[in-house]
């Protein structure tokens, strides 16, 4: 006769490994959710390529005013970081001799002048001979070269601008006795401001005036200045195996002045790529990785190419197409063939 107890356990330990069977698919559903993430769309957009390098600025005129002969300065007609214009007198240097020497020569020179003048007559009427008029006439040319001399060594002691400007620091007081190549100050015309910087040489065909480039400096954090490239150097460096560049920053509000360092980003032509966002891609070792949505919400992880990377976003050369949606934020989870829920925000609730 079978035994009772045995018959009972044998019972509820079959009804046990089927209550466990029922639950197993519900348990492995519950253990691999869908993970939610945000995606986007990839679509041709334009791209412009940039090529970075780090220049200086200068002013498009520039000079240092310097003293031409040994006096005192007599008169200082500007003060520290003025605005002149072309022409404008700067420095006075003593000159009363000077004076009085051209004031002497001028009257001679008007004594001579008529005394040719008379003489060139009397030659006419034939009562002197030519040979009198000649001395006369050389008598005469002798004193205008006498008051041309005194006017230029008056002019040496007047310091004008060459060009309009805003002047340095002054570095001359009145009563200073000054010599040849003393500086008095500095004038720099800033309307306009040079940058000058270096490319590598393999950069060299895709140069060419006129290209357009913005430049930054610490000085103006989040300023970016325009400009143009003016002129290339005809001669590349043996040594560095760069071209120098020089191009031109209009400069209104003088905000940039002569010395200043800068970093350019000159920008080539621009051209219609595929781009995603640095974040979606996940490297590993020297590969580079995205995850592709397929129609049925499960990710595919495909291997890309990159180019170029700008503001956040890296080209695409090749591995996907335009169009495909790809996974942009929470890949930390994901492996190929993972379930994923979409998370991206619509436009309304962006709105």
């Amino acid at each position: 006769m079978p035994n009772f107890s045995a018959i009972s356990f044998l019972a509820i330990s079959l009804l046990g490994i089927a209550a466990c069977s029922s639950k197993q698919p519900s348990a492995q559903a519950s253990a691999n959710p869908a993970i939610p993430v945000t995606t986007t769309v990839i679509e041709p957009s334009s791209w412009v390529d940039t090529i970075e390098a780090v220049g200086t600025t200068k002013a498009s005129e520039s000079v240092t005013l310097t003293a031409k002969i040994t006096e005192t300065v007599r008169k200082v007609n500007f003060s520290d970081g003025q605005r002149v214009d072309a022409g404008d007198v700067l420095v006075e240097m003593t000159s009363g001799q000077q004076v009085a020497a051209l004031a002497e020569a001028q009257a001679t020179f008007k004594d001579a002048e008529r005394l040719m003048k008379r003489n060139d007559d009397l030659v006419r009427q034939g009562t002197v001979s030519k040979q009198v008029a000649d001395t006369a006439r050389a008598t005469h040319d002798s004193s205008q070269a006498r008051v041309a001399l005194l006017r230029a060594q008056l002019a040496d002691r007047v310091v004008t601008a060459p060009f309009s400007g805003v002047l340095g620091l002054r570095q001359v007081s009145v009563g200073a006795l000054v010599t040849p190549g003393t500086v008095i100050t500095t004038l720099d015309d800033i309307d306009t401001i040079k940058l000058d910087f270096g490319l590598a040489e393999r950069y060299f065909a895709r140069l060419q005036p006129g290209l357009e480039l913005t430049a930054t400096s610490v000085a103006y954090p989040g300023r970016y200045f325009s400009g143009r490239i003016s002129s290339i150097d005809s001669r590349v460096d043996p040594v560095t195996r760069s071209i120098l560049v020089r191009a031109v920053l209009p400069n209104s509000d003088h905000a940039l002045r002569a010395g200043m360092l800068m970093t350019v980003n000159v920008l080539q032509a621009g051209r219609e790529v595929l781009a995603l966002p640095e974040i979606a891609v996940e490297q590993v070792g020297s590969g580079s990785f995205v995850y592709r949505v397929k129609p049925d919400m499960k990710v595919e992880r495909v291997e890309v190419e990159l180019g170029a990377r700008q503001n956040g976003k890296v080209e695409v050369i090749r591995g996907i197409d335009a169009s495909t949606r790809i996974v942009v934020d929470g890949m930390v989870k994901l492996r190929d063939g993972s379930t994923i829920t979409d998370a991206t925000p619509t436009q309304a609730t962006a709105q």
